[in-house]
Order: structure tokens, then C-alpha cells, then sequence
């Protein structure tokens, strides 16, 4: 009786006894894998934060990156303005320097007392220099027998009156040639030349010229240097009364002033080879003294030879001369009267009591034929003998 009630109880409940036991090992199973399911999703979760966390730190350092280049930059920017702004100051303290210097020194050669030591400058007021050549001896007597004074007379208008004339010449390329012989031998004759550290050469006339100038000052102390052609006629007396009157001038350039054309073809004669330094073709040079004759004051002279290195030399002597003037103080004084035409223009002008400084043809560059015409020249424009002995200087 027993047996069968237990049977009756226990079929009908096996499938319900099954499904209870199923969830609840579900359950069971559940509860067991839910914190490692837990901790997978919390390292995901983590994972992706590192991720963003790295690419947001990237990010920074980017940014940070070249927030740090742009402040290099802009400090090497301000680094290189103040290299540039200390460039210009130590270059504007350099030329101060410079022009001081120049400035002593003008005023130490001023001041030398020509009295105290035998080697020291002597005092004169002018000293002429007549360019010459190896070749040019028949133009060098042309000039000693119109209006240039010899022997003793010579000696007498540097003691009397302050004025020294010479003819300047440098040497031959290989020293002590027939030809500085020649010269030798003339100027034991006649003492009338100044020989310069210079290579003679048609092409070097601006080198010669820096040369007579730089060495002059160092010879004489003088209130004006002249540089005159061999070809050209001067009356003296005229030309020391005329730069008399300019004595008052600390820096006075006085000649015949011209601008010419810059010629630029290989097969002219005048040509310069850096006519690009002077503007588009068909220009002209800047105001300058034709070189037959002109007179720079002591200054100018003195300026010369401080800086003679670095003074830049063109094609033209005249050109050059003018192209050291350009950018200083420098008063240009053209006067007509040191350019005038021989005869008959020269002559007019005498007979009207307005004698020339110097005269000569244009289409020459110095008198034509000087060496037949000086003494007509001289005979028709000359302002007589007694004329520098009694210029009031």
C-alpha cells in the first residue's frame, strides 16, 4: 500500500523536480560566471579609456610640440632682429669712428709746426702739380718757356709766395729704365719735378692722381693741391688770386664742372667698363671737374690720403676724382674762367680785364698742337710776368 502512494507521488513531480534543477543550476551558473563576465567588461571599459587617454595625450603633445616650435621660432625671430640691430649700431659706431678718426687726423697734419723738425711739412699755399709722361718732354719745355717759372724764379715763388710748381711723374714698370734716366737727368737740369711711387700707364691716370694727392700732403702742408695737364696754359697769378678768395672754405672743389655721357661701347675711347654702376644706358655721370685743370682745399686733399685704400678708382680720372667728393660736405664751385677756349676766346677775355685761369680746346682735351701754339697762347692770353709776383695772397 505504501509502495504505489510513493510511486503516485514521485512520476508527476520528475518533470517539474527536472526544471527546478535546471534553474537552479542555471542560476548556480550564472552567479558563478557573472564576476568574471564583470571583470572582462571592466577591462574592455578600461582598455578603451587608455586608448582615448593616449590619443588625447598625443593629441597634447602635438599641440604642445609645436606650441614649443612656434616659441623657437618667434625667439629666433627676436634673436636675429637683435643680431641685426647690433649689426647696424656697431656699423653706425664704426663709421663715427671712422669720420673721428679722419677728423684727428686732419686736425694733427693742421697743426704740425713745420719749424720744429727739418723732415716736418712746409707751409705753402698752393701746390701744382702738372701731369706728364715719359714722352712729353718737348711739352714739358713748351710750358718752362711760356708760363712756368725755372730755375732761381722757381726757387723764389715757393720762398715768396708759398706756390709750388712741378711736374709729376711716377716710374717705368722695371725701374731704373733709359727712360727714369731720361727723367733723372732732365730734373738734375732743371729741378722741377716730383717723382711718385706710381707705374707710369695711360690707364692708370686715377691711380696717379690718388698718388699725387695722398703724397703731396705728406710733403707740403698746403692750403690748396692743383692738378693741371701738360698740354693746358695757366696764368698763375690768376689762379692764385682765384683760390684765394676760396681760402675761407674748408672744403671747396673748384674747376670747370661737367656731366658727361657714359660711354659704353668697347671702341670708344673714354669708355667705362662699369657704366652698369651709373643707371640704364644713355645716362650721365654725376657733376664733376673736367680734368684738364681743377683744385681741391687741404681737407679734401687730407681725405684722399687717409682713405686712399679703399677709395674706388673708374676708367676716368676726372670721373673718379668726383665720385670721392660724392656723399661728404663738399662745395662744387664751377668757374668758367678755369675752362676757357684759346684764342680768340681767351684774348677777348683779357683785353676785357677778365684774364683765364687756365685755357685750352675742348675737341683736344688740352691745346692742340701745344707744343707749336703755347707760346701764342701764352703771347695772347698770358697775363705777364709780374702778375704772381703781385697777387695779393
Amino acid at each position: 500500500m505504501k509502495s504505489k502512494v510513493s510511486k503516485r507521488l514521485t512520476l508527476p513531480w520528475v518533470p517539474l523536480l527536472c526544471i527546478s534543477c535546471f534553474l537552479l543550476g542555471a542560476l548556480f551558473t550564472s552567479r558563478l560566471r557573472s564576476p568574471s563576465s564583470d571583470s572582462g567588461n571592466q577591462l574592455i571599459l578600461q582598455h578603451r579609456r587608455d586608448q582615448k587617454l593616449k590619443i588625447v595625450s598625443d593629441e597634447f603633445s602635438h599641440e604642445k610640440k609645436k606650441s614649443q616650435e612656434k616659441d623657437v621660432m618667434e625667439e629666433v625671430l627676436k634673436t636675429h632682429k637683435a643680431i641685426e640691430s647690433l649689426d647696424k649700431s656697431v656699423s653706425m659706431l664704426q663709421k663715427q669712428l671712422s669720420a673721428t678718426q679722419s677728423s684727428q687726423k686732419i686736425v694733427d697734419i693742421s697743426s704740425t709746426n713745420s719749424t720744429t723738425q727739418a723732415n716736418q711739412r712746409k707751409k705753402v699755399f698752393m701746390v701744382i702739380g702738372i701731369n706728364t709722361a715719359f714722352s712729353s718732354r718737348k711739352r714739358r719745355d713748351s710750358l718752362r718757356e711760356t708760363w712756368m717759372p725755372q730755375g732761381e724764379n722757381l726757387e723764389k715763388l715757393e720762398k715768396e709766395k708759398g706756390i709750388v710748381v712741378k711736374f709729376m711723374i711716377g716710374h717705368s714698370a722695371s725701374r731704373n729704365s733709359i727712360l727714369d734716366k731720361e727723367i733723372d737727368s732732365e730734373d738734375a737740369q732743371y729741378k722741377d719735378f716730383y717723382r711718385l711711387e706710381h707705374v707710369e700707364g695711360y690707364y692708370n691716370l686715377s691711380a696717379k692722381t690718388k698718388s699725387f694727392f695722398s703724397s703731396a700732403v705728406a710733403k707740403w702742408d698746403a692750403e690748396f693741391y692743383v692738378k693741371i695737364d701738360d698740354d693746358v696754359h695757366v696764368n698763375l697769378g690768376t689762379l692764385a688770386s682765384t683760390l684765394a678768395s676760396h681760402r675761407h672754405k674748408p672744403r671747396v672743389y673748384i674747376g670747370c664742372m661737367k656731366s658727361g655721357p657714359v660711354l659704353t661701347k668697347k671702341t670708344a675711347k673714354y669708355r667705362e667698363p662699369e657704366f652698369w654702376k651709373f643707371g640704364e644706358e644713355g645716362n650721365k655721370y654725376f657733376r664733376h671737374a673736367t680734368g684738364q685743370i681743377y683744385a681741391i682745399s687741404k681737407d679734401l686733399a687730407t681725405y684722399i690720403s687717409i682713405n686712399q685704400p679703399i677709395l674706388h678708382r673708374y676708367a676716368n680720372e676726372d670721373v673718379t676724382l668726383g665720385s670721392w667728393f660724392l656723399g661728404l660736405e663738399v662745395e662744387h664751385v664751377d668757374d668758367r674762367n678755369f675752362c676757357c677756349s684759346t684764342p680768340p676766346d681767351c684774348e677777348m677775355k683779357a683785353e676785357a680785364g677778365e684774364m683765364c685761369v687756365a685755357s685750352f680746346d675742348w675737341q683736344c682735351s688740352g691745346i692742340c698742337k701745344s707744343v707749336d701754339r703755347m707760346w701764342m697762347v701764352h703771347a695772347m692770353c698770358g697775363e705777364g710776368d709780374k702778375a704772381v709776383w703781385n697777387a695779393n695772397l
